[in-house]
């Protein structure tokens, strides 16, 4: 079994399907991996929940003026 120097450690990310592309260098051998750490690549539960109350602001903010202008265009076409 080929040991691994520390210096030699890499972090790599794994596609969507939490695969690691080792290289070449590792075709045809059994490798033994270790998991050390997992990082998140997305927003926690309080990033996303504080977007999505700026979101539903704005939408209120937006449709308040879009009815402001539709009530003026309306107004414009019964002159």
């Amino acid at each position: 079994m080929t040991k691994v120097d520390a210096r030699d450690l890499r972090t790599n990310e794994t596609d969507d399907r939490g695969r690691i592309y080792l290289g070449t260098e590792y075709a045809n051998k059994r490798v033994t991996v270790a998991v050390v750490e997992v990082e998140s690549a997305g927003p926690d539960e309080d990033e996303l929940a504080a977007a999505y109350r700026e979101a539903s602001e704005s939408a209120d903010y937006l449709a308040e003026e879009w009815k402001g202008a539709s009530d003026e265009a309306w107004s414009g076409l019964d002159e």
